[in-house]
């Protein structure tokens, strides 16, 4: 399932000590400019982004990040179709961040 989540969400979440783990699809060029602190990055134009994103734990709760969540919601729907079952899309991405990067 695919869920819609602010970055103020996300970082209550994460400070709440949730398990949650960060993927950013952005690539590295743009994820040099700064990343959620943790976040893993994925590249999601990748040839095998898919095989990357396939490794994880389908019962974990994943929050996907991109530049604007346009990326991001499309990895969504990608592992949604692969059986993932909590899947959070970052609403706005990079660009509502509000939190501290590295």
């Amino acid at each position: 399932m695919v869920n819609t989540i602010t970055s103020t969400e996300l970082i209550e979440k994460l400070s709440a000590g949730e398990a949650i783990t960060v993927i950013d699809v952005r690539t590295p060029e743009e994820v040099q400019e700064g990343k959620i602190i943790g976040a893993t990055n994925i590249n999601i134009f990748e040839a095998d982004f898919a095989d990357k994103i396939g490794e994880y734990d389908k019962s974990k709760t994943y929050a996907m990040v991109c530049r604007s969540g346009a990326r991001s919601g499309q990895a969504c729907m990608h592992m949604d179709s692969m059986g993932f079952e909590n899947i959070n899309n970052v609403e706005g991405g990079m660009m509502s961040w509000v939190g501290e990067v590295e």
